[in-house]
């Protein structure tokens, strides 16, 4: 119990830091004065990248400075968050998911960074998750899938974002007693190839990583695990509407930075975030990936990752789970 403790514990002073107004005088009102870096927590094509380098664009107008979107994947999320960390850098930014560094201080004994070195600064979208197989897998939906699953014990194997996709993924083998081995990538975007050519049965991840297979008509999806359907597949059903609430999950992605950067600066980083999505572009080109435009700013990101933590543990307090060493 110990264990569980200490790392509530430690989710709830990142969100304290997340909340907290900054003491530090601002120069929100000449920021930018050189070029600003986007460090992205995976590679080109995935649901991120799209989003940061879209926005990354629109800033860069605004701003009169580059933007430049520099992909850090693999290592959990954790390579990405140490080199916004050591970069210690009000002009380097990460742009990434929630869910990663949520689930970390539940899933490692020991973590490598300190949750509170980084803050939230503004909220961007929510990304559809899909759960995909191969095109010509004998099942379609989430109760064809489980069957098959639970009458081939150990012989399925998945490929799962790191983090909160993980960690619902397992919840979801733990509610339906299915033993499914998870094979590791480095880049998620390898997960939808070896899926369509056989060599795994199921991934979950964003649309815009899976979405290049499924229109090559190789994989098809048999969830979305977000409250509402897909407008970019808006045929196939959520894993609630299915009767699988344990594969609910609703992704988030956004802009955070180091804890030093003043109060004033997120509001206005998070003010140029809401002006330059305000025509619509970026939520038009989203939505095509499987994104939905949803704008807020830190103390609105800090909440809804807040909402999603608690989620979170009654995930690990319901499966029993133990952190890795």
């Amino acid at each position: 119990m110990y264990w569980n403790f200490w790392r509530v514990g430690a989710v709830l002073a990142l969100l304290v830091v997340m909340l907290a107004p900054a003491l530090t005088p601002a120069h929100a009102q000449n920021w930018p004065t050189r070029a600003v870096k986007f460090i992205v927590p995976f590679g080109p094509g995935a649901g991120a990248d799209i989003g940061a380098r879209l926005l990354a664009e629109k800033l860069q107008a605004k701003w009169g400075q580059p933007v430049v979107v520099e992909n850090k994947p693999g290592g959990d999320n954790v390579i990405a968050i140490q080199a916004l960390i050591g970069a210690n850098d009000d002009h380097v930014l990460m742009f990434g998911p929630s869910g990663g560094f949520v689930v970390h201080p539940f899933t490692y004994a020991k973590l490598s960074y300190n949750p509170a070195d980084f803050v939230t600064i503004a909220r961007l979208s929510n990304t559809i998750i899909a759960a995909a197989v191969k095109k010509d897998a004998p099942y379609s939906n989430v109760k064809e899938f489980t069957e098959a699953a639970r009458a081939a014990p150990g012989s399925f194997t998945s490929g799962l974002v790191p983090g909160i996709t993980e960690l619902t993924f397992t919840g979801y083998l733990n509610h339906e007693k299915l033993t499914i081995a998870q094979a590791p990538y480095r880049d998620i975007n390898a997960m939808p190839v070896d899926l369509g050519e056989g060599r795994i049965q199921v991934v979950v991840a964003a649309l815009a990583v899976v979405q290049p297979q499924w229109r090559a008509d190789r994989i098809k999806f048999i969830a979305v695990t977000n409250k509402q359907r897909a407008k970019a597949a808006p045929d196939v059903p959520t894993a609630r509407e299915q009767g699988y609430p344990s594969l609910e999950l609703e992704g988030m992605a956004g802009l955070f930075g180091v804890k030093s950067m003043p109060e004033q600066l997120k509001e206005k980083i998070a003010a140029d975030v809401r002006d330059v999505s305000a025509d619509g572009s970026i939520g038009q080109r989203l939505e095509a990936t499987g994104q939905i435009i949803n704008v807020g700013g830190p103390k609105e990101f800090a909440a809804s990752i807040a909402e999603q933590s608690a989620n979170v543990a009654a995930v690990v307090k319901a499966i029993d789970f133990k952190p890795k060493n």
